[in-house]
């Protein structure tokens, strides 16, 4: 009988305890045995130490977490990654779309050999879809990248490529996949189903200001990855987008 790959789940949270108890509840449904669960909590007073206290009977001997100020999000997904132990790395933040997904992924990638996964999300405004992320593959150049929440990658990747950059308020997660993918060194399967269901309004969605500052951030990451004609790219991102909107 094959041993299953470990799979670490990170979860961040700072003074946010309805929303952590929600998430606790998502991985705990998971099906896939061989699961660790990572809560960085930012040294919060709204009684989520208790939530995660409770979240350690749930799952006897899977959780580990922090409870200490942190320098934003980016900084406490860095000290998650730092926390797990698992083959394999990713993050919860919203709603498996089944118990099963985090198995159904780790499938793909053991089935095709591959150094991570992603797949489909829906944004999400309560219970009403506001678009549908699907991209399929693709490459960065032309404006593709994964749906980050969807993204979860072997422990070396890591290792080889470092974490996240902390001094991108927005658009670290977008940084942080051009460098690992632009250059086509790591291999992603992809699972076309829905995955993930995400609040909408998260850092990077919750207005058009916001969303400009992450095109902006996310034209500093082409440039600093060294891809060419970067304006080429930020509007094939863009026009991407819109056609979420227009396809939903």
């Amino acid at each position: 009988m094959r041993t299953l790959p470990k799979v670490s789940v990170i979860t961040t949270n700072y003074n946010d305890a309805a929303n952590l108890k929600r998430i606790i509840a998502q991985v705990v449904r998971q099906d896939y045995e061989n699961l660790e669960y990572i809560i960085v909590d930012g040294g919060s007073v709204d009684g989520s130490r208790e939530l995660i206290q409770r979240a350690e009977e749930r799952l006897p001997g899977r959780v580990r977490w922090i409870s200490e100020p942190d320098g934003g999000i980016y900084d406490a997904l860095n000290k998650g990654i730092r926390l797990a132990t698992g083959d394999i790395i990713g993050c919860c933040f919203d709603r498996y779309a089944d118990e099963g997904v985090i198995r159904r992924m780790v499938d793909a990638m053991e089935l095709e050999g591959t150094d991570g996964v992603h797949g489909d999300l829906c944004y999400m405004d309560g219970d009403r879809i506001i678009r549908k992320w699907h991209q399929g593959q693709g490459t960065i150049r032309n404006g593709w990248m994964p749906g980050h929440p969807t993204l979860y990658l072997r422990r070396e990747v890591y290792e080889q490529f470092g974490m996240y950059k902390t001094d991108y308020r927005i658009a670290a997660d977008y940084e942080f996949m051009v460098r690992i993918l632009y250059r086509q060194q790591v291999r992603l399967s992809y699972l076309p189903e829905i995955l993930i269901y995400m609040s909408h309004g998260g850092t990077s969605t919750s207005g058009i200001k916001a969303y400009l500052e992450s095109l902006k951030e996310g034209h500093r990451a082409l440039k600093e990855n060294e891809v060419p004609f970067a304006w080429i790219t930020d509007l094939c991102r863009i026009l991407r987008v819109l056609a979420q909107f227009v396809k939903r």
